[in-house]
């Protein structure tokens, strides 16, 4: 499918089911001037195809679609408008905002229902022929285990346009990500995959353009096999290649976070681009008989992945990117829309079948955000091995938990063993759950600490957009201050978020800018923001709580028993007899029943060991306790010798003996050591 050089020429391939006629037209290397117009007068089934001798890599070109304009009944074709490849692997221009792109006319009576005969090819991006071919040299995919993995969440231009060490042209792009500092960098804190927000081809909403803005995620794809050219400093889809080749080659796996729930085109009053003007009744779920779409991602449309070609298009995208990419993984956003068939969410839909046999795609890391603001869209815990999820039950339990919210201790200890309440059925391993505190959605970690109330004024909506609830706590003051006092008590809480991330069950996420102190202001939905609210500023990173995540990030990957794939439940192992979880209370005692449902049991510890399930490995124990409430007395379990790892209270501490209280607000973590290297004053 899409436009393929042979060597000989360019083949082209489109599907339509219900076009009369569709056109090729051929522009000028600027995408300015039309050259040709050519008929396709090949079809095999509803693939239009045509060969054309001649053509080469760089050739610029688009459709233009013949057929009935019937709204009513799904149809809105209109052969004025120039249609980009759902195939396109490249794009010339950027699409110029004008009432021209509208298949109606703006203004008329009858709306949607109206026909636009103005031609908009000066407006919209054309495709362009392009030769994928990369030296990749001995590039081969890390594929780190999911247990031994950390994922960093960031933006391509976000992280680097502001970044001291990256060479100003570069900053921004594909290449700033790979340079040497951020190479550096991510290394440093122990990053073993980059998860990058949307980087397949986007357009920016016409009503943030009118306001000045621009869509800064990108969660508003129009071409899903072309990599969005702003991030480009020389336009070329090598640019791209080599960063995974240099992420690769320091170890680091890349995961693109992709958007096939919906395209850029909107509802009925969104433009023609693409799809819509291809075979709108194909591509889109409609409703009301044809005329509207559903909106299960709340943009307007959703995509009908429940038709075959549809469904193929998104499975050919996928692979393109791994093969052609080299990527090691998907994020997929609003996933609960990609496996909804007419009955509703099937975690055995033709989407994730499909997915799970392919031979490419069964081989990298898939994640899901299970959720979309459809019919029973909630589906946390209800994906298909071997798909990790995002946990939003851990984001929330863990806030509420450190603000010193009533009640929510046993909630935690859930968080904590990898929500098997939601992941342990079917065969999923503990490494389901991806693990997150912040994401690019909502509040950064600073500004958790930092904001009771959200600050989106910027985006222009009135603050009526993004979460209202967003379980943060200012620690006494609104905003920034220069109190000495609240300062320590936000840096406090921060590392004690950050270590609960660290050696909880599951897969950790880390937020791009979190561990240098990045604010975003308050903004918690700053997806407009192209600027300094949301670019990493580097001048004033706190270095000393990178240091400190780079500590969190070494402990976990020191100790098998904090990242396990076996779910852990408290029976005894074979080896020692020992249970592979035990919960304590400061005082050294279990928890009866009635502590867990007690408002005001705030200090919990937990005594972690190899899955009894897990062949009776033995890699010691570790000892953590987790307290949001005030000082009290501690005493340690007789089942080892203990000394003290990690200490929030004392950042800097690297080891020590147990203290005699359990600090207030504060994570302890110790670990098992024999007597012989105690008494030595060894490591173990």
């Amino acid at each position: 499918m899409g436009a393929s050089f042979d060597g000989d020429g360019v083949n082209f391939a489109v599907f339509s089911a219900n076009a009369e006629m569709l056109e090729l037209c051929l522009f000028s290397p600027d995408g300015r001037k039309e050259l040709a117009r050519l008929p396709f007068r090949e079809r095999d089934g509803d693939v239009w195809h045509m060969h054309l001798g001649g053509l080469t890599p760089g050739t610029v070109y688009g459709f233009r679609a013949h057929g009935p304009y019937q709204p009513e009944r799904g149809h809105r074709f209109n052969p004025h408008k120039l249609l980009l490849d759902p195939y396109a692997r490249a794009l010339e221009g950027r699409l110029r905002w004008s009432d021209a792109v509208m298949g109606y006319k703006i203004g008329s009576p009858r709306g949607d229902l109206s026909y636009d005969t103005r031609d908009s090819a000066f407006a919209v991006p054309k495709a362009v022929v392009t030769d994928t071919s990369f030296t990749w040299g001995g590039d081969l995919p890390p594929r780190r285990p999911l247990s031994e993995t950390v994922i960093y969440e960031a933006h391509v231009k976000a992280l680097t346009q502001l970044h001291p060490g990256v060479d100003r042209p570069l900053r921004g792009t594909y290449l700033g990500l790979a340079s040497d500092p951020m190479i550096e960098h991510l290394l440093k804190i122990g990053v073993t995959a980059v998860e990058l927000m949307p980087v397949q081809a986007f357009v920016d909403d016409r009503f943030l353009v009118a306001k000045g803005l621009k869509n800064h995620w990108g969660y508003n794809t129009l071409a899903f096999f072309a990599p969005e050219p702003r991030y480009m400093s020389q336009g070329a889809l090598w640019e791209f290649q080599s960063m995974v080749r240099r992420l690769h080659a320091a170890g680091i796996e890349v995961i693109l976070d992709v958007v096939y729930n919906h395209s850029a085109e909107g509802d009925q009053w969104g433009p023609t681009l693409s799809f819509r003007g291809l075979d709108n009744a194909s591509y889109y779920r409609l409703s009301d008989g044809g005329r509207f779409y559903a909106n299960d991602a709340g943009t307007g449309n959703t995509l009908n992945l429940t038709h075959p070609m549809v469904l193929r298009m998104v499975m050919d995208s996928l692979r393109y990117w791994v093969e052609v990419g080299h990527v090691d993984g998907f994020r997929f956003d609003l996933a609960t829309v990609l496996g909804r068939e007419s009955q509703g969410f099937d975690p055995n839909g033709g989407f994730f079948d499909a997915l799970r046999q392919d031979p490419v795609l069964n081989k990298v890391k898939l994640i899901a955000e299970p959720w979309d603001i459809g019919p029973g869209g909630y589906q946390l815990g209800s994906y298909p091995h071997p798909m990790q999820e995002w946990n939003d039950k851990y984001r929330d339990t863990v806030r509420r938990f450190w603000r010193g919210d009533a009640g929510l201790t046993s909630d935690l200890a859930n968080r904590l063993l990898g929500s098997a309440e939601r992941f342990d059925h079917s065969g999923r391993a503990a490494t389901s759950s991806v693990n997150f505190v912040t994401a690019h959605d909502g509040f950064t970690l600073e500004d958790l600490v930092s904001y009771t109330v959200k600050r989106n004024l910027d985006n222009g909506e009135d603050n009526r957009d993004g979460h209202s609830d967003n379980h943060s706590d200012n620690l006494g003051t609104e905003g920034p201050t220069d109190d000495p006092l609240i300062l320590a008590a936000r840096d406090l809480r921060k590392r004690n978020l950050l270590a609960t991330l660290m050696v909880s069950q599951g897969v950790p996420m880390l937020l791009a800018g979190d561990e240098i102190g990045h604010t975003q202001g308050g903004n918690n939905n700053a997806y407009a923001q192209d600027n300094e609210v949301t670019w990493l500023n580097w001048a004033k990173a706190d270095h000393g709580l990178a240091a400190f995540v780079a500590r969190l990030v070494a402990l976990r990957q020191a100790h098998p028993v904090l990242r396990q794939r076996r779910f852990l439940h408290g029976r005894p192992r074979g080896v020692d007899g020992a249970p592979d979880v035990r919960w304590l209370k400061p005082d050294g005692t279990v928890p009866a029943p009635h502590d867990w449902h007690n408002p005001a049991f705030r200090a919990v510890g937990v005594e972690l060991r190899m899955a009894a399930e897990g062949g009776d490995a033995d890699a010691g124990a570790v000892l953590v306790y987790f307290n949001c409430g005030a000082a009290v007395p501690l005493k340690l379990p007789a089942t080892a010798i203990w000394e003290r790892i990690l200490d929030t209270t004392q950042p800097l501490l690297a080891r020590g003996a147990a203290p005699a209280e359990l600090p207030a607000q504060s994570v302890l973590m110790f670990r098992s050591v024999s007597a012989e290297v105690r008494s030595k004053g060894g490591t173990a």
